[in-house]
């Protein structure tokens, strides 16, 4: 199973050793899921992440880097995409891109209209909410 990480994912997994973020990358290799992101999220994660101190960014460096598969990032659709967050449509069209079977996402204020809901059956869902159901 192929599941695109947004930037808010990947923070809260270098910054939460117990959350569901974490629980993810600890339970990848044993479900056999990939953890897949872009380079435009990498980006942001990297530059959000010294604001989580020195905890986060060694467990960024040790556990959560090494285990995504990052692509670049797509921005080309071959359909209409309708979302406000104009920045975070680039991840929705990269999962989409990269056929991911889950966008996990944390960005509630962005994400709100689409949480729990699919966009070209791409479901898109909190990783509490995956984890739940998987």
């Amino acid at each position: 199973m192929k599941l695109f990480l947004d930037s808010s994912v990947l923070l809260a997994a270098a910054g939460s050793s117990s959350g569901a973020s974490r629980v993810l990358f600890l339970a990848a290799k044993d479900e056999g899921w990939s953890l897949l992101t872009s380079d435009y999220c990498i980006q942001e994660a990297e530059h959000n992440l010294p604001k989580l101190g020195p905890f986060a960014s060694r467990a960024w460096r040790r556990t959560i880097r090494p285990t995504l598969t990052v692509h670049d990032t797509s921005v080309v659709l071959d359909r209409p995409l309708v979302h406000r967050a104009v920045k975070d449509r680039p991840v929705v069209i990269s999962a989409l891109g990269l056929r991911a079977d889950f966008l996990l996402t944390l960005d509630r204020d962005d994400f709100q209209d689409l949480l729990g809901d699919t966009v070209y059956g791409l479901p898109i869902r909190t990783p509490g909410q995956f984890l739940s159901r998987h």
